[in-house]
């Protein structure tokens, strides 16, 4: 198992996390967000916080709250990240409802992952699974892949395409779909893809009410999603946010067809460091490799 955290941020840091809130830079703004993970104490001081701070994340309920600022900031903004040594996107930020603020930063390890290895593919193409914002997406397009974006909200969609406008980007598939729905009628019309990645959520809901719940549908999902891997050369990432789920667990959805069709398997967690010293665990990852 490996313990992967994210070496090419500038425009993002995580500063201290704790007492189940997180305290981040993005760009030229700190944020402070509720973090579930964060179950021991903060390092730094509650005024330390609060004085450097531009913003915090207040719950109504489980699923919403507000933001109360402590110093001027825009309720949009952007930030960029490096894709191999000559390209970069631009992911744009928003203080939403929800508590995200349209990225989450530990996938930059996955970006990072995916423009290596399309980089190294003929004609490769790209599937993004619960797609969110688009960072994986961007980043494979970046590297010269054909991407095919699925993701079940709408307005996510479009947030999605305004950051590959951003990144001075084209030609990425957008698809408003459940993403279990997508994937089977994909494996009936034949098509295989050389990447895919898919980072489900715990629950969620498809365009037209389709329940997902991670632990209830998962295992239906890796059935179809491993029939669409190019035989011959495939990078398939399986990332998991969820409390219950641990590395051997997407280990064991994987081993099978990592035998059957000879490639590599690595599992692990995904962290972020803290400028204070603390590290924080934000979900498990697997991964298939054939080059």
């Amino acid at each position: 198992m490996q313990l992967l955290s994210p070496k090419n941020w500038k425009d993002y840091e995580l500063l201290d996390a704790g007492d189940f809130e997180k305290l981040e830079r993005f760009g030229q703004y700190i944020t402070i967000r509720p973090e579930p993970q964060a179950a021991w104490h903060r390092q730094w001081s509650t005024a330390d916080w609060e004085k450097q701070a531009h913003v915090k994340f207040i719950p109504k309920s489980s699923s919403n709250g507000d933001w109360k600022k402590f110093k001027q900031m825009p309720d949009q903004w952007k930030i960029g990240y490096p894709i191999g040594k000559t390209s970069s996107i631009q992911m744009r930020l928003g203080l939403t409802s929800f508590k995200h603020v349209g990225i989450f930063p530990e996938q930059a390890v996955n970006w990072d992952a995916i423009a290596g290895f399309i980089s190294k593919i003929e004609k490769p193409r790209f599937l993004n699974l619960f797609a969110y914002t688009g960072g994986a997406s961007l980043a494979a397009r970046a590297a010269g892949a054909e991407v095919t974006h699925v993701d079940s909200i709408k307005q996510v969609v479009t947030w999605a395409n305004e950051n590959m406008q951003s990144s001075k980007l084209d030609n990425i598939r957008w698809i408003v779909d459940d993403a279990l729905k997508f994937v089977k009628k994909e494996v009936r019309r034949g098509n295989t893809y050389h990447g895919i990645i898919l980072d489900p959520p715990a629950y969620g809901h498809g365009p037209n009410g389709e329940k997902w719940k991670l632990e209830d549908n998962i295992a239906e999902m890796m059935d179809e999603v491993l029939k669409l891997l190019d035989p011959v050369k495939h990078l398939l990432i399986l990332n998991a946010y969820s409390l219950g789920f641990s590395s051997i667990i997407i280990e064991n959805f994987l081993r099978s067809s990592a035998k059957e069709n000879q490639s590599e398997l690595q599992t692990g967690e995904l962290f972020l460091q803290a400028k204070s010293g603390i590290k924080l665990p934000l979900g498990v990852w697997g991964r298939l490799t054939k080059e």
